[in-house]
């Protein structure tokens, strides 16, 4: 089988340069091209001269149509907004697309849901083998302790992130409320802040903090009367969700068309 041909929306960014790494890294694929938005100062540079791996006579455009009816899968860490509207040329051109964008609503998984019966899509918080293993384990600690059991998901990132609570965050309270037999929606509890009265039993918490160049910290806390049990991840390499990213393109090349997870790609 040829090499698979994948392209970075959003190249030029620090997400988008760790992923030009990963892909020229990795076996059984190249760098096939990026985007950036028009004006961007990055629009025609060489992407393999910006990631730092040596010219690879690949330029950044400002194109995205034209750029995906051209590949075989395009990795998106960008904003929901342009998430949406690469899913829909996704589905158009029949190609893997893989989100690891955060701050995602409602309406946008509609609309994701949609290109995917077309595209192939994997979707995911978080792309690292570490945090999956995480999600799958706070799932069955869920569902081992009952509700006398207070949930807490506490997250840390750098100052720069600009939703909260972080995908990750989400996908392990929801991964809690798998566990327990409930919906995450309606049993949520997050901005604490003055006179708010005692937590509400089976309620999940989180919290967010941000500051400094945190790569990504999660702990679930499983509070108990006497006792606490505590689940945590810490990433200190922006480059494990690029490789997660670039295996999970690898996984979807050949795959019925769908939203799939990193679960799915890793097999848990």
């Amino acid at each position: 089988m040829s090499e698979m041909r994948i392209a970075v929306m959003g190249a030029a960014g620090r997400m988008g340069l760790e992923l030009v790494r990963a892909i020229h890294a990795i076996d059984g694929c190249i760098v096939a091209g990026g985007t950036e938005r028009p004006g961007s100062n990055a629009v025609g540079q060489d992407l393999g001269t910006l990631a730092g791996v040596g010219a690879l006579d690949v330029r950044i455009t400002d194109d995205p149509l034209e750029l995906i009816a051209k590949v075989d899968a395009i990795l998106d860490f960008t904003a929901p907004k342009a998430t949406v509207e690469f899913a829909g040329l996704a589905a158009n051109a029949r190609i893997v697309h893989v989100i690891g964008t955060t701050g995602l609503s409602e309406a946008d998984d509609a609309a994701i849901a949609a290109a995917a019966r077309h595209a192939t899509i994997v979707k995911a918080g978080n792309m690292s083998l570490g945090v999956n293993l995480l999600v799958a384990i706070t799932r069955k600690v869920a569902q081992a302790l009952d509700a006398d059991f207070d949930v807490e998901v506490v997250e840390m990132h750098h100052k720069h992130k600009v939703d909260a609570p972080s995908g990750t965050a989400l996908m392990l309270g929801q991964a809690a409320a798998d566990g327990r037999g409930i919906p995450l929606k309606g049993h949520t509890a997050s901005g604490r802040d003055g006179h708010t009265g005692a937590r509400k039993r089976g309620d999940i918490g989180f919290a967010a903090l941000r500051g400094g160049n945190v790569v990504g910290e999660h702990t679930v806390i499983f509070a108990g009367e006497g006792e606490r049990v505590e689940l945590t991840h810490i990433a200190t390499d922006r480059g494990i969700f690029a490789r997660g990213a670039v295996k999970a393109a690898l996984w979807g090349r050949g795959k019925a068309p769908g939203v799939y997870s990193m679960a799915d790609v890793l097999g848990l």
